[in-house]
């Protein structure tokens, strides 16, 4: 009897253990975005977990553009067949969260013996916590940083960007880097290129001492039109509008920003870490990174990625399987390598893997220094149409097209409507 007893409680146990683990021979598919720098870093990382995990086989999924992919992500949900993992970013993801599009990953974290939430840095792990509960595991902590081009300051005399530089610093710089090379009295060499859109306004606002929203937890209106937002969207407009020293529309249409500066022709560039497995391989001049010029305060933006598993997925063992590797110690090392990532687990983000003296950027640290002063923007369930819509006016503002305060209300008025709408 005692023998039958110990014999059914180890059945039960197998079975038990059997029901937590993925199932032989099962395929997910992985869904990514990015330039074919960024592609060969989730590459290297299927590649090593199919390897340590040789029962799960996963189908990589690339699509090159950001835009594409977020409007392929949308139409798979809506249709009920999305990737089993998925790249989200947080200002992306309370739509799906809120629609129960997505799984909670908090209960599969706290049951895991590989990682757990104390891990990671907790600015990357907040924004993606929908009513308290987490939704999806961050990859990376990136903030926005200044890329710049050495030996366009080594050539023009200007002095390298300092870790306290300021408005005022980086406006000299960038109107002594603004040449005309040849004197055919057009512009040929930019001081600076930045995205004209609420992510590149927003640091400026809070360095200002100004809130992009009224209640961040609780949002229901932009407030870009406070003095204090008035004044930083007057100095981010007047790099184009009063003082050229980036391109202008018709410029920036003839080339972007960032190829100018990957191409040499501009000399500073506004970017996340995300830019860095392009410039290694594309940029044939030295560069480094910077912080942000500093207004009253110091203040940056966040730029966080996180793996996220579809309620859809009809293989969620085996896909949690996968995101708790990536996001390991092994696996965030892996990406961290390409430099793709600036990691969200603190050990990996303080180690070689990220930290590596030989590889570009050489001030790599500038990142880590300045998570102190990182600033989320909301996560709402409509964020991505008050962004696009509020972006659209931003730019109008920077080229020219309006006034500083008229770009500001129309933004402000524009998107609000979306802060209840749906709710």
């Amino acid at each position: 009897m005692k023998t039958r007893t110990i014999l059914f409680t180890l059945i039960a146990f197998t079975l038990i253990l059997t029901a937590c683990q993925p199932a032989a021979g099962e395929e997910i598919s992985f869904m990514v975005f990015g330039d074919p720098a960024e592609l060969a870093a989730y590459q290297t990382l299927v590649a090593a977990f199919e390897q340590a995990y040789p029962e799960i086989r996963v189908e990589l999924i690339h699509v090159p553009g950001q835009a594409d992919y977020r409007n392929r992500l949308a139409a798979d949900m809506v249709a009920g067949t999305p990737a089993d993992v998925v790249l989200i970013n947080y200002r992306r993801y309370g739509a799906f969260a809120q629609s129960g599009a997505l799984e909670p990953l908090g209960p599969y974290l706290a049951k895991s013996s590989l990682i757990q939430e104390s891990d990671f840095y907790v600015e990357a792990v907040e924004p993606f916590k929908w009513l308290n509960e987490l939704m999806c595991i961050p990859q990376n902590i990136s903030s926005l940083v200044v890329y710049y081009n050495r030996d366009l300051f080594d050539q023009a005399g200007v002095p390298y960007p300092a870790n306290d530089w300021t408005w005022e610093d980086f406006l000299a710089a960038a109107q002594a880097l603004t040449q005309d090379l040849d004197n055919d009295g057009r512009t040929d060499q930019f001081g600076v290129g930045i995205e004209a859109s609420l992510i590149r306004l927003a640091p400026f606002v809070w360095q200002a001492g100004g809130q992009v929203v009224d209640y961040d937890a609780n949002p229901s209106t932009l407030t870009l039109d406070s003095t204090t937002a008035i004044q930083a969207a007057e100095f981010f407009f007047s790099l184009q509008t009063v003082h050229h020293v980036a391109p202008s529309l018709d410029e920036e249409t003839a080339e972007d920003s960032e190829s100018r500066f990957i191409n040499g022709r501009t000399a500073m560039f506004f970017n996340s870490r995300r830019g860095v497995p392009t410039y290694r391989e594309s940029a044939a001049f030295a560069w480094d990174v910077a912080p942000l010029p500093r207004g009253k305060t110091q203040a940056g933006i966040l730029h966080a990625d996180a793996y996220c598993l579809p309620s859809a997925s009809k293989h969620k063992d085996a896909a949690w399987t996968f995101i708790e590797f990536a996001n390991s110690t092994e696996g965030q090392t892996i990406v961290a390598a390409s430099g793709r990532t600036v990691p969200s687990l603190i050990s990996v983000a303080n180690s070689p893997a990220f930290l590596d003296p030989s590889a570009k950027p050489a001030n790599s640290r500038v990142f880590l220094d300045t998570i102190p002063y990182i600033h989320a923007l909301p996560v709402h369930f409509n964020w991505i149409e008050i962004e696009d819509i509020a972006s659209d006016e931003l730019w109008r503002g920077f080229y020219g097209q309006t006034d500083t305060l008229d770009a500001l209300q129309r933004a402000i008025q524009r998107t609000r409507i979306y802060f209840t709408e749906n709710e």
